[in-house]
């Protein structure tokens, strides 16, 4: 229970404390947010993924500030429960009129967490819920932009407004041709409302910020005619001569969803008030967790925190069971699930296979590599979890007998209460062997083609895969391949890529044993044949449309590029929607 009266002047002070250390964190987080748009109109794309990967890193530095903070002003760590329900109550009320109060209450969570022992989650002075309102929060500050914008056209002036909606993001580097552009959109625009028949309410709602990712900026927003509302992206990229070009319209919940998939990297985008573009994003795609929505907009550590609170509820209403993964087991790493929820669960094993030379600390860092690194859509977002209590009584005895096999050093038990001291969540994908045993000819020739693309962008962006068995990669709803075992990743810049040297006489020729030097970091891509093409259909698609994986020198000559500086192109759309092909829908 609260405290009926507030009686302790340190609880204030705490909490203020506690409002000035988030404070801080959110003015730095927005400013390298907003310095992304100068970035992206000068093209400095190496900027851009160092600002990004820094910006990952923010949250953690400003936690580990403020739980310094109140050690060393309070003796925070030997404060009375009493005392930190009061802290919680004043803190509520620094919230009131608070801007990002959701984000706020995830802070005092996270260093709370950092501060005290497990005994003090049985209480109620963290926010197991959320305690202020999300609803309506308006940024009244003279001379601040709205969250979004809202435009009306007629027939007449469709044209014009597309052109006014542009130049209101101010972009300071020139367009090769923006009426041309413009042509386009509208083009596109009026196919997928077929035709213009404008209602008494139409309009074109606009969010007051792009967002940058890779080297595109990307315009978002919805049309509202009638009854209906159509979600819409329009990307915006620099050509070969630094002039900016409109690259596509993108219309639908399905588009956007490819757009905001947890397979890609999160955006940058400038936001006084991130909850009511979540709102705005959530009417475009309702059928995405609005944890996955603030995980895109590099508000991970909250997406964290609204995953777990979803996570809860989805336990008071199901009774199915955890069990082990369906699929092969991993070497390294125990998966388990629970069938009724869309997310599996991974635990470090403590202990691996001879062929497996690595450890703990190396596999999480292999996962932060994969966190700060551009995902270009075939890498799945994970989220980092640690001391996460379980109901023993919902596991199969099958896994928790693994898990005390494979991960003693993880487990702890508490009467009906199993805690994992780290794991980590993803979306649960198909396995990519399971999907191609199943399939029919024309999914399995989709399935491998698209399996050589997830690699050939992975490669494109710096990242090979080490292990590239079909095991380790999965097909996602939209049938989009996805790779999701990263305890061999490694940046392609580190590797070697080779030919087998010929046999030098017949006895090396016949050896079953390695007669050639290998050094750390050789790859010999003409040896992955035996372990992926063994089934004589999948190897007849392989080969039509990926032999040149079989290449060192395909492999090679794209290390090359990267090292010269060369940063990849990332469409999170189908080519024949980029009217740079001469295609408006």
């Amino acid at each position: 229970m609260f405290p009926h009266r507030l009686t302790d002047s340190r609880a204030f002070e705490i909490a203020q404390a506690l409002v000035e250390g988030f404070n801080r964190h959110y003015r730095l987080f927005r400013e390298t947010t907003a310095q992304a748009k100068r970035r992206f109109e000068v093209a400095d794309w190496h900027g851009q993924q160092l600002a990004q990967r820094e910006r990952i890193e923010f949250y953690d530095i400003r936690v580990d500030e403020a739980v310094n903070r109140l050690r060393t002003d309070f003796g925070a760590t030997d404060l009375p429960q009493d005392t930190w329900q009061q802290a919680k109550l004043h803190y509520i009320g620094l919230l009131t009129d608070h801007h990002q109060p959701e984000l706020a209450e995830t802070f005092f969570n996270s260093v709370t967490a950092k501060l005290l022992t497990r005994s003090y989650f049985n209480n109620d002075f963290i926010f197991l819920r959320p305690a202020i309102s999300t609803e309506y929060i308006e940024n009244d500050e003279p001379e601040t932009r709205p969250t979004y914008r809202a435009y009306y056209p007629t027939r007449a002036n469709l044209h014009e407004t597309w052109r006014t909606i542009i130049e209101h993001f101010d972009l300071g580097s020139p367009f090769e041709d923006l009426q041309r552009d413009v042509d386009h959109v509208v083009q596109a625009m009026t196919s997928e409302l077929g035709g213009f028949r404008p209602r008494t309410n139409f309009q074109i709602q606009v969010l007051s910020s792009l967002f940058y990712r890779n080297k595109g900026a990307y315009l978002v927003g919805k049309i509202i005619n009638g009854f209906n509302e159509t979600p819409l992206a329009v990307p915006i990229v620099h050509n070969a001569k630094g002039q900016l070009v409109i690259d596509a319209a993108l219309f639908g919940e399905n588009d956007l969803l490819l757009i905001f998939s947890y397979a890609r990297a999160y955006f940058m985008t400038d936001m006084e008030i991130p909850s009511a573009y979540v709102q705005f994003l959530r009417s475009m795609m309702p059928r995405k967790p609005r944890a996955e929505l603030y995980n895109s907009l590099g508000l991970q550590k909250h997406g964290k925190n609204i995953f777990y609170r979803d996570f809860l509820a989805h336990l008071r209403h199901s009774s199915d069971s955890f069990r082990i993964a369906p699929g092969i087991k991993g070497m390294v790493m125990l998966v388990f699930d629970l069938p009724s929820f869309p997310y599996v669960f991974k635990v470090i094993k403590d202990f691996y296979p001879p062929q497996k030379d690595t450890s703990r600390e190396q596999i999480k860092g292999k996962y932060l590599l994969v966190k700060q690194h551009d995902r270009v859509g075939r890498m799945a977002d994970t989220l980092e979890y640690s001391n996460v209590a379980f109901p023993r009584h919902r596991f199969e005895q099958e896994l928790i007998d693994e898990i005390k096999h494979f991960c003693p050093s993880m487990l702890e038990e508490d009467g009906d209460t199993l805690l994992l001291k780290h794991l980590y969540i993803e979306r649960r994908m198909i396995p990519l062997n399971i999907h191609l045993q199943e399939a029919g000819p024309e999914q399995m020739a989709h399935a491998v083609v698209e399996y050589g693309n997830a690699i050939k962008d992975l490669v494109a962006a710096n990242i090979f895969p080490g292990d590239m068995l079909w095991k380790n990669f999965g097909v996602t709803r939209h049938g989009k391949v996805v790779f999701y075992d990263y305890d061999e990743i490694e940046y392609l810049t580190d590797c070697n890529f080779r030919r087998v040297p010929e046999p030098r006489n017949e006895e090396e020729e016949m050896s079953g044993e390695i007669w050639y030097t290998v050094n750390k970091g050789d790859v010999f891509p003409e040896t992955f044949a035996p372990f992926l093409l063994g089934n004589a259909s999948v190897r007849e698609v392989f080969m039509a449309h990926h032999a040149d994986l079989l290449d060192a020198a395909f492999w090679q000559g794209h290390k090359e590029r990267i090292l010269a500086g060369h940063v990849h192109d990332v469409f999170p759309y189908e080519p024949a929607k980029r009217f740079r092909l001469g295609v408006a829908r």
